[in-house]
């Protein structure tokens, strides 16, 4: 059956095929009611359910490591993906079916970001336990919903679009907390071997249980009733035949038989008893037989009655080899100039740290016209204020700062003499080398169209010379436009289209991605303009989709490392929803509210 699914979904090369038995078999032997559920799909559409639902399991398993650090091996194996998915392949075998089953359907990274942050929240146990049933539904929205949301996407595009009644909001969240409440009473022992409990303390507390009791794996009266009402609760969440009945025939199927499986293990946990501290609670096989043998058929035959309206799967345009990993330069590079005043950065947890910091380096002109000097004093004093941010941005650790130096517009708007004067400065900075002391990687983003040839070629020897750093990756966007970048994104991909590069009929977001010029930067998570104007101004259009935009006075000479930090600091305190619903509207400090917010 494995065979026939991957022909269905043109699946033939045979180490991409071994990368999605790595998924199948992974998921039939941990998680084997979702496999059973994958199962219920058309053939087609199996072997990207298995890469989906493959890693979101994978990265719950590393989050919930004992051994090492979980957060931290979910922190590397999330930023590989990002790699990965720019580069359209991996070495890793679920990596590379996850990222061809994304580049085939053109799923959008947003859903894993949320649910991979909420699990390196719980792995760093920075999340505290959830105290009220509101504070558990968050966890269980964006530890389930993203996954859900990626299936309907595939099945969108797959030609079958199933709407969401806004009438039924509530009974789609109950059905996704008692698939949430069930895998937390079915996987209780588990999680109280880690030191977890992971019921609501208010339902705790109601029942009068000691957390030391559930801690130790202790059946009390209390602890019995306890199991025994979220037993039936979850029961009540799961059976909800509205929501099926609303639904085209082949999903309806899917889902019936899916709560129902989950119904199964909920009367496994019952028949269990204080056995269920002890080990997890899984359906005898029969049982499972039971449901799944006529599931199957059912199925099987509602798709051959109802198929899908337009099937359409192909296998990534392109698949572009793995450039070796940069590694360390051999010269040992000096540690960041600490700040004159001797200051030191904030210490930020990891997981709310940005990895990519943009930055819109406004006012240099008005600084210097508000102290009767030239605008060219403006520049200069620019200049001397990114050096000590970029120190800065290396003494906190950040990985990723782009700074935009001089836009298209800028080039040809601006007086001849003021654009030379700006280029002579940051000519002087390169030739200095001074960066290169530092293990600091440049890079630049622009069109050389209208620069000296000199002047790029010497942007190119910075960018060779520094290519193999493994620290700060600086990228200076000097004769930048945003519509510009995509639009040679577009020129690049309607070229191969013509020479017979590309294979399949469809664009997607990661084949989009990597035509464009610095496709491998990551997103932006927050965007700093200075100065206190109010707009983006043709910066990093793609990468800052999702950004948090912070706007503030001060002029950019007026700048040092200090707001740097500061700016990172808050957005440490934002929380980032990619599009989601928050739980509850946080507050705004009155200090923040210029602050943009990512919708």
């Amino acid at each position: 059956m494995f065979a026939a699914d991957c022909a269905q979904a043109e699946i033939h090369d045979p180490q991409l095929k071994a990368a999605y038995k790595t998924c199948h078999d992974y998921l039939r032997s941990t998680s084997a009611e979702e496999f059973w559920c994958l199962q219920l799909m058309p053939p087609a559409l199996r072997p990207a359910g298995w890469a989906l639902l493959a890693a979101y399991s994978l990265a719950d398993d590393l989050a919930d490591t004992t051994e090492g650090d979980g957060s931290q091996r979910l922190r590397e194996w999330r930023e590989a993906l990002d790699t990965d998915l720019r580069h359209g392949t991996s070495e890793d075998p679920v990596r590379q079916a996850l990222v061809h089953t994304m580049w085939c359907w053109n799923l959008k990274t947003a859903a894993f970001d949320v649910t991979f942050t909420a699990l390196e929240k719980d792995a760093l146990r920075t999340a505290p336990a959830a105290a009220t049933w509101q504070q558990w539904r968050t966890r269980s929205k964006d530890t389930n919903v993203p996954f859900m949301l990626q299936c309907l996407t595939m099945l969108r595009h797959a030609g079958l679009d199933i709407p969401l009644h806004l009438t039924r909001l509530d009974a789609y969240q109950r059905l996704s907390d008692g698939l949430f409440l069930t895998d937390s009473l079915t996987d209780l022992a588990d999680d109280l071997d880690r030191g977890d409990i992971t019921l609501p303390t208010e339902e705790l507390h109601r029942f009068g249980v000691c957390e030391t009791d559930l801690l130790q794996h202790r059946w009390t009266p209390a602890v019995q009733a306890l199991i025994s009402h979220l037993l039936n609760t979850a029961r009540t969440w799961l059976d909800q035949p509205q929501l099926w009945t609303g639904l085209p025939p082949g999903p309806a199927v899917v889902l019936r038989t899916g709560c129902t499986l989950y119904r199964a293990r909920l009367h496994a946990a019952e028949k269990a008893g204080p056995a269920l501290l002890q080990h997890a609670a899984r359906p005898t096989l029969a049982a499972r037989l039971r449901i799944t043998g006529p599931g199957r058929l059912l199925a099987a035959t509602t798709w051959r009655l109802f198929p899908l309206p337009e099937l359409r799967t192909a296998p990534p345009p392109t698949r572009p080899v793995l450039p070796a990993p940069r590694t360390a330069s051999p010269e040992l590079p000096q540690p960041p100039e600490p700040h004159a005043d001797g200051v030191r950065p904030p210490a930020l947890p990891a997981e709310c740290m940005p990895r990519h910091v943009a930055i819109i380096m406004d006012g240099n002109g008005r600084w210097a016209t508000a102290r009767g000097l030239p605008r060219n004093d403006g520049h200069k004093a620019g200049g001397k204020a990114l050096v000590d941010v970029v120190h800065g941005a290396a003494e906190i650790g950040l990985p990723h700062l782009t700074v935009y130096l001089l836009s298209t517009e800028n080039l040809e708007k601006r007086p001849p003499q003021e654009i030379d004067k700006l280029l002579t400065f940051a000519r002087e900075q390169l030739e200095s080398r001074d960066f290169l002391r530092y293990d600091v990687r440049i890079r630049w983003a622009g069109l050389p169209d209208g620069l000296p040839s000199d002047f790029v070629d010497l942007l190119r020897t910075n960018q060779a010379a520094t290519e193999d750093r493994t620290g700060l990756t600086l990228t200076f966007c000097l004769n930048y436009g945003g519509r510009s970048e995509l639009t040679q994104a577009a020129d690049s991909l309607a070229s191969a289209a013509r020479t017979g590069q590309l294979q399949g009929t469809r664009v997607s977001e990661h084949l989009l991605r990597s035509h464009l010029p610095l496709g491998d930067l990551p997103d932006v998570d927050l965007l700093w303009r200075t100065g206190g104007e109010q707009r983006i101004s043709n910066f990093l259009p793609w990468h800052t989709a999702y950004a948090e935009l912070l706007f503030t006075d001060k002029l950019w000479p007026d700048i040092d490392r200090r707001d740097l930090w500061k700016a990172m600091t808050q957005y440490s305190h934002r929380h980032r929803r990619y599009g989601a619903a928050p739980a509850s509207q946080p507050v705004v400090p009155a200090q923040e509210a210029r602050l943009g917010t990512s919708g």
